[in-house]
Protein backbone atom coordinates (compact mmCIF):
# COMPACT_ATOMS: atom_id res chain seq x y z
CA UNK A 1 0.00 0.00 0.00
CA UNK A 2 1.49 3.29 -1.09
CA UNK A 3 2.02 6.32 1.12
CA UNK A 4 -0.74 8.27 -0.63
CA UNK A 5 -3.21 5.43 0.02
CA UNK A 6 -2.28 5.37 3.70
CA UNK A 7 -2.76 9.12 3.84
CA UNK A 8 -6.23 8.87 2.28
CA UNK A 9 -7.29 6.16 4.74
CA UNK A 10 -5.88 8.14 7.65
CA UNK A 11 -7.76 11.27 6.65
CA UNK A 12 -10.93 9.25 6.16
CA UNK A 13 -10.72 7.57 9.57
CA UNK A 14 -9.77 10.75 11.38
CA UNK A 15 -12.66 12.64 9.78
CA UNK A 16 -15.13 9.84 10.52
CA UNK A 17 -13.90 9.54 14.10
CA UNK A 18 -14.24 13.28 14.62
CA UNK A 19 -17.85 13.23 13.39
CA UNK A 20 -18.69 10.23 15.56
CA UNK A 21 -17.21 11.71 18.74
CA UNK A 22 -18.41 15.29 18.28
CA UNK A 23 -21.83 14.69 16.70
CA UNK A 24 -23.18 11.15 16.59
CA UNK A 25 -22.33 10.16 20.17
CA UNK A 26 -23.84 13.27 21.89
CA UNK A 27 -26.99 13.13 19.74
CA UNK A 28 -27.39 9.40 20.36
CA UNK A 29 -27.05 9.92 24.12
CA UNK A 30 -29.75 12.60 24.11
CA UNK A 31 -32.10 10.38 22.11
CA UNK A 32 -31.44 7.37 24.33
CA UNK A 33 -32.00 9.29 27.57
CA UNK A 34 -35.10 10.93 26.13
CA UNK A 35 -36.92 7.78 25.07
CA UNK A 36 -35.60 5.41 27.74
CA UNK A 37 -38.64 6.03 30.03
CA UNK A 38 -40.97 5.63 27.06
CA UNK A 39 -42.67 7.80 24.48
CA UNK A 40 -45.55 8.65 26.81
CA UNK A 41 -43.22 10.34 29.29
CA UNK A 42 -41.62 12.26 26.44
CA UNK A 43 -45.06 13.45 25.33
CA UNK A 44 -45.95 14.52 28.87
CA UNK A 45 -42.85 16.69 29.20
CA UNK A 46 -43.26 18.46 25.87
CA UNK A 47 -46.95 19.21 26.51
CA UNK A 48 -46.65 20.86 29.92
CA UNK A 49 -48.12 24.38 30.22
CA UNK A 50 -44.61 25.86 30.33
CA UNK A 51 -43.58 23.98 27.19
CA UNK A 52 -46.73 24.97 25.30
CA UNK A 53 -46.28 28.61 26.33
CA UNK A 54 -42.61 28.56 25.29
CA UNK A 55 -43.57 27.04 21.94
CA UNK A 56 -46.20 29.73 21.36
CA UNK A 57 -43.72 32.49 22.17
CA UNK A 58 -41.07 30.97 19.90
CA UNK A 59 -43.59 30.76 17.05
CA UNK A 60 -44.71 34.35 17.71
CA UNK A 61 -41.13 35.60 17.52
CA UNK A 62 -40.66 33.55 14.36
CA UNK A 63 -43.80 35.04 12.80
CA UNK A 64 -42.41 38.54 13.40
CA UNK A 65 -38.74 38.00 12.57
CA UNK A 66 -39.10 36.17 9.24
CA UNK A 67 -41.42 38.70 7.50
CA UNK A 68 -39.30 41.63 8.72
CA UNK A 69 -36.12 39.99 7.46
CA UNK A 70 -37.78 39.38 4.09
CA UNK A 71 -39.20 42.91 3.81
CA UNK A 72 -35.90 44.60 4.61
CA UNK A 73 -33.49 41.88 3.48
CA UNK A 74 -34.54 41.67 -0.17
CA UNK A 75 -34.21 45.45 -0.86
CA UNK A 76 -30.86 45.46 0.94
CA UNK A 77 -29.64 42.55 -1.19
CA UNK A 78 -30.80 44.33 -4.34
CA UNK A 79 -29.03 47.50 -3.22
CA UNK A 80 -25.75 45.63 -2.72
CA UNK A 81 -26.04 43.55 -5.90
CA UNK A 82 -27.30 46.19 -8.31
CA UNK A 83 -25.53 49.37 -7.21
CA UNK A 84 -22.04 50.74 -6.68
CA UNK A 85 -21.74 53.46 -4.07
CA UNK A 86 -19.34 54.84 -1.53
CA UNK A 87 -19.43 52.86 1.68
CA UNK A 88 -20.70 49.65 0.07
CA UNK A 89 -17.91 47.61 1.66
CA UNK A 90 -18.71 49.09 5.06
CA UNK A 91 -22.38 48.17 4.68
CA UNK A 92 -21.48 44.62 3.69
CA UNK A 93 -19.23 44.32 6.73
CA UNK A 94 -22.01 45.58 8.99
CA UNK A 95 -24.41 42.99 7.58
CA UNK A 96 -21.86 40.25 8.30
CA UNK A 97 -21.34 41.53 11.85
CA UNK A 98 -23.68 38.95 13.46
CA UNK A 99 -21.40 36.20 12.14
CA UNK A 100 -18.43 37.67 14.00
CA UNK A 101 -20.01 39.03 17.18
CA UNK A 102 -21.07 36.78 20.05
CA UNK A 103 -24.84 36.82 20.69
CA UNK A 104 -24.05 37.68 24.33
CA UNK A 105 -22.52 40.95 23.13
CA UNK A 106 -25.64 41.56 21.07
CA UNK A 107 -27.74 41.24 24.21
CA UNK A 108 -25.52 43.64 26.14
CA UNK A 109 -25.69 46.14 23.27
CA UNK A 110 -29.49 45.93 23.18
CA UNK A 111 -29.69 46.52 26.92
CA UNK A 112 -27.40 49.54 26.58
CA UNK A 113 -29.58 50.93 23.80
CA UNK A 114 -33.13 49.96 24.81
CA UNK A 115 -32.88 49.42 28.55
CA UNK A 116 -34.49 51.75 31.06
CA UNK A 117 -31.18 53.59 31.51
CA UNK A 118 -30.13 53.15 27.89
CA UNK A 119 -29.86 55.65 25.08
CA UNK A 120 -33.35 54.82 23.77
CA UNK A 121 -34.87 53.79 27.08
CA UNK A 122 -37.26 56.73 27.03
CA UNK A 123 -39.38 54.85 24.48
CA UNK A 124 -40.47 52.34 27.10
CA UNK A 125 -43.84 53.17 28.67
CA UNK A 126 -43.99 50.34 31.16
CA UNK A 127 -45.58 52.33 33.97
CA UNK A 128 -48.53 53.50 31.88
CA UNK A 129 -49.29 50.69 29.45
CA UNK A 130 -47.09 47.85 30.62
CA UNK A 131 -44.97 48.01 27.45
CA UNK A 132 -41.28 47.26 27.70
CA UNK A 133 -38.62 46.45 25.14
CA UNK A 134 -35.70 44.93 27.03
CA UNK A 135 -36.75 42.01 29.27
CA UNK A 136 -39.90 41.71 27.18
CA UNK A 137 -41.00 40.14 23.91
CA UNK A 138 -39.81 43.13 21.79
CA UNK A 139 -36.28 42.63 23.11
CA UNK A 140 -36.38 38.96 22.12
CA UNK A 141 -37.54 39.96 18.65
CA UNK A 142 -34.75 42.55 18.29
CA UNK A 143 -32.09 40.06 19.36
CA UNK A 144 -33.44 37.44 16.95
CA UNK A 145 -33.52 39.92 14.07
CA UNK A 146 -29.91 40.93 14.72
CA UNK A 147 -28.52 37.38 14.70
CA UNK A 148 -30.53 36.35 11.61
CA UNK A 149 -30.04 39.52 9.56
CA UNK A 150 -27.35 38.21 7.15
CA UNK A 151 -29.08 35.02 5.97
CA UNK A 152 -31.66 36.39 3.56
CA UNK A 153 -29.46 39.29 2.45
CA UNK A 154 -26.52 37.07 1.57
CA UNK A 155 -28.53 34.29 -0.10
CA UNK A 156 -30.53 36.71 -2.26
CA UNK A 157 -27.47 38.82 -3.10
CA UNK A 158 -25.61 35.72 -4.27
CA UNK A 159 -28.44 34.77 -6.61
CA UNK A 160 -28.77 38.31 -7.95
CA UNK A 161 -25.06 38.38 -8.74
CA UNK A 162 -25.42 35.10 -10.63
CA UNK A 163 -28.47 36.00 -12.76
CA UNK A 164 -27.19 39.44 -13.75
CA UNK A 165 -29.30 42.35 -14.97
CA UNK A 166 -29.97 41.49 -18.62
CA UNK A 167 -33.59 40.40 -18.16
CA UNK A 168 -34.39 43.36 -15.94
CA UNK A 169 -32.89 45.78 -18.46
CA UNK A 170 -34.87 44.16 -21.27
CA UNK A 171 -38.10 44.52 -19.27
CA UNK A 172 -37.36 48.18 -18.60
CA UNK A 173 -36.68 48.75 -22.29
CA UNK A 174 -40.09 47.30 -23.14
CA UNK A 175 -41.77 49.78 -20.81
CA UNK A 176 -42.20 47.66 -17.70
CA UNK A 177 -42.53 49.54 -14.40
CA UNK A 178 -40.16 48.81 -11.52
CA UNK A 179 -42.87 46.86 -9.72
CA UNK A 180 -43.71 44.75 -12.79
CA UNK A 181 -40.03 44.08 -13.31
CA UNK A 182 -39.57 43.03 -9.70
CA UNK A 183 -42.71 40.87 -9.57
CA UNK A 184 -42.29 39.11 -12.91
CA UNK A 185 -38.52 39.03 -13.40
CA UNK A 186 -36.57 39.60 -10.19
CA UNK A 187 -38.72 37.73 -7.67
CA UNK A 188 -38.98 34.48 -9.70
CA UNK A 189 -35.22 34.53 -10.23
CA UNK A 190 -34.46 34.85 -6.51
CA UNK A 191 -37.13 32.47 -5.22
CA UNK A 192 -34.69 29.66 -4.37
CA UNK A 193 -32.23 31.96 -2.65
CA UNK A 194 -35.03 33.67 -0.75
CA UNK A 195 -36.54 30.36 0.35
CA UNK A 196 -33.10 29.09 1.37
CA UNK A 197 -32.52 32.24 3.44
CA UNK A 198 -35.94 31.90 5.08
CA UNK A 199 -35.17 28.30 6.08
CA UNK A 200 -31.87 29.36 7.67
CA UNK A 201 -33.60 32.25 9.42
CA UNK A 202 -36.28 30.00 10.87
CA UNK A 203 -33.74 27.48 12.13
CA UNK A 204 -31.53 30.14 13.73
CA UNK A 205 -34.48 31.97 15.32
CA UNK A 206 -35.84 28.82 16.95
CA UNK A 207 -32.40 27.86 18.26
CA UNK A 208 -31.14 31.26 19.42
CA UNK A 209 -30.10 31.36 23.08
CA UNK A 210 -27.21 33.73 23.85
CA UNK A 211 -28.76 36.97 22.67
CA UNK A 212 -32.25 36.06 23.86
CA UNK A 213 -31.29 35.17 27.43
CA UNK A 214 -29.69 38.58 27.89
CA UNK A 215 -32.81 40.56 26.92
CA UNK A 216 -35.49 38.27 28.32
CA UNK A 217 -36.80 38.21 31.87
CA UNK A 218 -37.07 34.42 31.40
CA UNK A 219 -40.45 34.18 33.10
CA UNK A 220 -42.33 30.91 32.40
CA UNK A 221 -45.51 31.57 30.51
CA UNK A 222 -44.43 35.09 29.60
CA UNK A 223 -40.95 35.62 28.15
CA UNK A 224 -39.49 32.12 28.06
CA UNK A 225 -38.72 30.61 24.66
CA UNK A 226 -37.99 26.94 24.03
CA UNK A 227 -34.23 27.35 24.35
CA UNK A 228 -34.61 29.27 27.62
CA UNK A 229 -36.96 26.59 28.97
CA UNK A 230 -34.41 23.88 28.18
CA UNK A 231 -31.75 25.79 30.11
CA UNK A 232 -34.15 26.49 32.98
CA UNK A 233 -35.18 22.85 33.31
CA UNK A 234 -31.59 21.65 33.30
CA UNK A 235 -30.52 24.19 35.93
CA UNK A 236 -33.46 23.19 38.17
CA UNK A 237 -32.52 19.53 37.99
CA UNK A 238 -35.34 18.51 35.62
CA UNK A 239 -32.84 16.85 33.35
CA UNK A 240 -35.29 14.58 31.59
CA UNK A 241 -37.54 17.52 30.75
CA UNK A 242 -34.54 19.29 29.24
CA UNK A 243 -33.71 16.19 27.19
CA UNK A 244 -37.29 15.93 25.94
CA UNK A 245 -37.41 19.53 24.74
CA UNK A 246 -33.91 19.20 23.25
CA UNK A 247 -35.08 16.19 21.26
CA UNK A 248 -38.13 18.11 20.06
CA UNK A 249 -35.99 21.04 18.91
CA UNK A 250 -33.48 18.66 17.35
CA UNK A 251 -36.30 17.06 15.36
CA UNK A 252 -37.37 20.48 14.12
CA UNK A 253 -33.76 21.27 13.18
CA UNK A 254 -33.43 18.01 11.25
CA UNK A 255 -36.67 18.77 9.41
CA UNK A 256 -35.32 22.15 8.34
CA UNK A 257 -32.03 20.52 7.37
CA UNK A 258 -33.93 18.13 5.10
CA UNK A 259 -35.81 21.06 3.57
CA UNK A 260 -32.49 22.83 3.07
CA UNK A 261 -31.01 19.85 1.22
CA UNK A 262 -34.13 19.49 -0.95
CA UNK A 263 -34.04 23.17 -1.85
CA UNK A 264 -30.34 22.93 -2.70
CA UNK A 265 -30.97 19.98 -5.02
CA UNK A 266 -33.93 21.68 -6.72
CA UNK A 267 -31.97 24.90 -7.06
CA UNK A 268 -29.08 23.03 -8.68
CA UNK A 269 -31.43 21.21 -11.06
CA UNK A 270 -33.12 24.48 -11.95
CA UNK A 271 -29.76 26.08 -12.69
CA UNK A 272 -28.60 23.11 -14.78
CA UNK A 273 -31.88 22.95 -16.65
Amino acid sequence: MTTSTWARYLIRYVGSGYIVVMLIVPVSLILWRTFRPGFHQFYVWITTPAAISALHLSLLVLAIVVPLNVIFGVPTAMLLARNKFRGKGVLQSIIDLPFAVSPIIVGVALISAWGTAGALGFIEIERDLGFRIVFGVPGIVLASIFVTLPFIVREVQLVLNEVGTEQEQAAATLGSSWWQTFWRITLPSIRWGLTYGVVLTVARTLGEFGGVIMVSSNLPGSTQTLTLLVNDRYNRGHVYGAYALSTLMMGVAIAFLIVKVILFIRRKRSADG
